[in-house]
């Protein structure tokens, strides 16, 4: 995959929405909602200088809303998500209200 420099930083290379929405098929991770999340943000970010700064901001605040709803999806799916090898901790280490909790 090819990619451009990206913009803000000058040195991180950054793959096109269209090199992305290509690599994630290949994949077959277009069926996994965080990586369609990640596609959107791309595209938006692309399409950025040819947008009214308003409408912008409205679909980067739609796509932050959309993203902070994806916390429901993980509840009780971590090991189908990954694959099985996700296992969460029985026990959240340190207990809340004990000495070693900061």
């Amino acid at each position: 995959m090819t990619t451009r420099p990206d913009s803000a930083t000058g040195d991180s290379p950054q793959p096109s929405a269209e090199q992305l929405a290509r690599y994630l098929e290949q994949r077959g991770e277009l069926s996994k909602p965080w990586m369609l999340q990640l596609l959107r943000l791309t595209k938006l970010k692309e399409a950025k200088a040819s947008m009214d700064p308003h409408d912008y901001i409205k679909r980067l605040q739609e796509a932050q809303a959309d993203l902070m709803r994806l916390g429901e999806f993980w509840k009780g799916r971590e090991q189908k998500v990954f694959n099985g090898r996700y296992r969460p901790s029985e026990l959240i280490e340190p207990l809340p209200g004990s000495p070693e909790d900061r």
